[in-house]
């Protein structure tokens, strides 16, 4: 391990709880600590750094906000491996502040029929039958759930959350977990009822039909069509309903 007073006396202008997250970071990405190692204890810490308890606490603060250590009250901080939803988590922080805009929440939701779009359509070539049968249970819990607003809520999550399993890369679940979070304020606020769970429910249905018909044209225009419309919602939720700048009049994405 490094020789933290010498590490904070070449920059004693720095924050010293800084150059202290730096150093653990270093060991970290270094490999000297492991994930699953508990940090050296505070006492330890401001002894090798030579600096006080706060800064050897903001310094964790710092590691545990980069994902880098895990805390717990009463413990001490474990190493942990940052993964793609830490990283997107840290990225939706900045977003939420984004959303709160009409044309931001447009960006986003433009951004989200994108790149479901594609997800549909490479499910409609690639999708496996282990694939196809957890689009057709989920799709199955979504019919169940009609009239069941928090449940159908749940179960809707769910459906599209398939689709950005499939491809098996482990940024896509992230991503589609970042957009729940960013957009399920909107989604909470929006008219509910039986009738538009059934609206949803059959936009969700056409997917499924076109992906296990093997039909990519179909299944990206199903998948557009059910959230162009799901949008339509979303919009209401914003003071007289109107057009949100950059947005096409056709509802096209």
């Amino acid at each position: 391990m490094s020789n933290g007073m010498e590490l904070l006396g070449k920059d004693p202008a720095g924050r010293r709880s800084d150059a202290v997250a730096q150093d653990l970071m270093r060991m970290i990405q270094s490999g000297d600590l492991q994930e699953g190692d508990r940090l050296p204890a505070e006492r330890e810490l401001m002894q090798r750094y030579g600096v006080s308890r706060s800064a050897v606490r903001e310094a964790i603060v710092s590691l545990a906000n980069n994902g880098l250590v895990v805390t717990r009250l009463g413990h001490r901080p474990i190493v942990s491996k940052p993964d793609y939803g830490i990283a997107l988590d840290k990225v939706g922080n900045l977003v939420g502040h984004l959303v709160v805009d009409r044309n931001g929440v447009w960006n986003l939701f433009e951004s989200r029929i994108f790149f479901e779009s594609a997800l549909a359509r490479w499910a409609a070539s690639h999708a496996r039958r282990d694939d196809i049968e957890e689009l057709r249970a989920a799709l199955e819990a979504n019919r169940q759930a009609i009239g069941n607003s928090s449940q159908f809520d749940e179960t809707d999550a769910a459906f599209h959350a398939v689709l950005y399993r499939i491809p098996g890369n482990p940024i896509y679940p992230a991503v589609h977990k970042a957009y729940v979070e960013w957009l399920v304020q909107h989604w909470r606020s929006m008219k509910r009822g039986a009738d538009i769970d059934q609206m949803n429910y059959a936009g969700h249905e056409a997917i499924f039909d076109a992906i296990a018909a093997r039909d990519p044209d179909s299944a990206e225009e199903a998948l557009r069509r059910h959230l162009v419309a799901a949008w339509e919602f979303v919009r209401s939720t914003f003071p007289n309903g109107k057009q949100i700048r950059g947005q096409r009049p056709t509802g096209d994405a």
